[in-house]
């Protein structure tokens, strides 16, 4: 079991449980249409941003798999994105992460920063042995973070979903507690 009682705090950003009063701030950027564009969702509106945080501030613990922790990653006192854990297997030790962060504050290394912390969790709390992400292939940014991260590219699925009125790829990558616990990441907590 793994469950977030308190912000978890990065050089520069805070993850915590979303709260009320950060409708606006996740509104501001999930209403984006360069925000879904690689999502399975469609811009949200801000019933289904205040809908959505009811869900997401409850989501703080994973007790078994297909269990899910979705934290929002806090700048400067504004939300600027979220990240999230998703228990997948107990048995095989499996989890996925994934982040979406606000394109104003792309390329300053947020991202990573935030991804990093999921797997710190993933590995280091939880004691998961292989933690997979996936993106859109053609969300080249989002590759290159998990590439930072010392994943693996390990399947590229071609035309393999129908998502929004078109066939898209999708790219799979993966890390092993091993390579995480080798990795530069692991040793700067």
């Amino acid at each position: 079991m793994l469950e977030i009682t308190g912000p978890v705090k990065t050089e520069r950003l805070i993850l915590r449980a979303f709260k009320a009063g950060d409708e606006e701030d996740a509104y501001a950027f999930e209403s984006r249409a360069d925000v879904a564009r690689y999502l399975y969702n469609e811009p949200r509106t801000r019933e289904e941003i205040t809908r959505l945080m009811t869900e997401r501030s409850a989501q703080t613990v994973l007790r078994r798999e297909g269990d899910n922790i979705q934290l929002a990653v806090e700048g400067d006192g504004t939300v600027i994105g979220y990240v999230l854990l998703t228990w997948v297997s107990e048995r095989h030790q499996q989890g996925e992460f994934g982040y979406v962060l606000h394109p104003d504050y792309h390329g300053r290394g947020f991202a990573t920063e935030a991804a990093v912390e999921m797997l710190r969790l993933g590995f280091d709390r939880l004691g998961l042995h292989w933690i997979t992400a996936r993106c859109d292939a053609r969300n080249t940014a989002s590759a290159r973070v998990m590439e930072r991260l010392g994943m693996r590219q390990e399947a590229h699925f071609i035309e393999s979903e129908w998502v929004k009125g078109e066939w898209t790829s999708e790219l799979h990558y993966a890390l092993l507690a091993p390579e995480w616990r080798a990795s530069r990441w692991a040793s700067n907590p």
